[in-house]
């Protein structure tokens, strides 16, 4: 995707709508903000029977999924692993209908929005209120490069690993190999880093008690669900289904904000809506798919917009031109994105560790 000015078409991209909102100063960025905040607004009003009827048709399915895969175990674990594909799909879904709980935006009521993410995050194994909060830093500084760290995929600029050690290369280099991003990675992330507050969340009193609330009501549905059946059946069938559906939502997010084109900018020249359109892929899935993650691949239009429920990006993406304008990022294209690694300051791009070292620097 070519980082274009804002509003401004690519090649061949037709827009009937010529207002384009500048971002080079500060009040600049307030016109931004006022401009996308009108055109944005129509979308978002959540709609109580959509939002329920959501969790609805994910529960639903889910929990008669698991009670199948239950019941296959006495015929043959391989099919009650083939079942968990199916599965795990619904309880990603679930997740990102917990992300909009965490935006506010698939209630009117913050009070349901919040009690709704809790209950979620016991079945999706996330601490609701310590996401939530790092997730909200992570939409504040999107595609800044003075302010990584939080909630993000980590990401060395080329100076940056360069400056490194062999030894500190090679742990870079081991973190970002497939196996570890989709693999260990997204096991350690929901069984473990989840499990306890890291860094500066050690210092918030809510991230404890959320993680130690969630920890609590896991633990009880486990011991409940094992006195009833037994464990070993229980983390039989339930374990495989959270550890692809943490890897099914790492993907998601990686390829959301992992694509060569990519915006990411020093504080100066930083600007919030050019990171949101530009910062963030439109991956552009087949339709089931599309419904299957809640629409979430209308990422550019959440960054934009994040109050907007994910049953009404598709209809913000489609009637603002601009938004249209972004090149999209079908299936077979986010695959060759696991290639990039670093982000090249001088051609504003990320870049894989092969084509750095036939750049002879490395």
């Amino acid at each position: 995707m070519t980082s274009a000015a804002m509003g401004a078409p690519q090649a061949g991209a037709t827009v009937s709508n010529t207002e384009s909102p500048p971002s080079t100063d500060e009040k600049a960025r307030k016109r931004a903000a006022r401009y996308w905040a009108e055109r944005t607004a129509p979308y978002k009003d959540p709609s109580v029977a959509r939002s329920v009827g959501q969790l609805a048709s994910t529960l639903g399915p889910l929990v008669g999924l698991v009670v199948v895969m239950a019941l296959t175990l006495e015929v043959g674990y391989w099919f009650t692993l083939l079942l968990a594909v199916p599965a795990a799909l619904f309880l990603a879904r679930l997740w990102i209908l917990q992300h909009d709980c965490g935006h506010g935006a698939f209630f009117k009521s913050g009070k349901a929005n919040d009690w709704v993410g809790r209950c979620l995050g016991v079945i999706t194994v996330t601490p609701y209120e310590m996401w939530r909060r790092d997730h909200a830093i992570h939409h504040a500084t999107s595609g800044n490069l003075d302010k990584r760290g939080t909630g993000d995929i980590d990401t060395l600029t080329v100076r940056e690993y360069l400056a490194l050690s062999p030894f500190k290369r090679f742990t870079y280099r081991l973190y970002r190999h497939p196996l570890v991003l989709f693999g260990l990675g997204p096991t350690f992330l929901f069984l473990w880093k989840f499990r306890f507050p890291l860094g500066d969340q050690v210092r918030d009193r809510k991230a404890w008690v959320s993680v130690l609330t969630t920890n609590a009501m896991i633990i009880a549905a486990l011991a409940l669900f094992a006195l009833a059946f037994g464990l070993a059946p229980v983390l039989k069938v339930w374990l495989p289904v959270v550890l692809l559906a943490a890897t099914i939502g790492i993907w998601m997010f990686y390829v959301q904000h992992q694509f060569e084109a990519v915006y990411w900018r020093h504080e100066p020249e930083w600007d919030f809506h050019e990171a949101a359109i530009h910062g963030c892929s439109f991956y552009d899935l087949p339709g089931w798919l599309h419904w299957m993650t809640a629409y979430v691949g209308y990422h550019h239009v959440h960054h934009l917009a994040s109050r907007v429920p994910n049953y009404r990006l598709r209809d913000c993406h489609r009637s603002i031109p601009e938004l249209q304008a972004v090149q999209a990022i079908s299936l077979k294209d986010s695959l060759k994105t696991v290639r990039l690694a670093l982000f090249d300051e001088d051609s504003r791009r990320l870049i894989g560790f092969r084509e750095l070292r036939a750049m002879g620097v490395a």
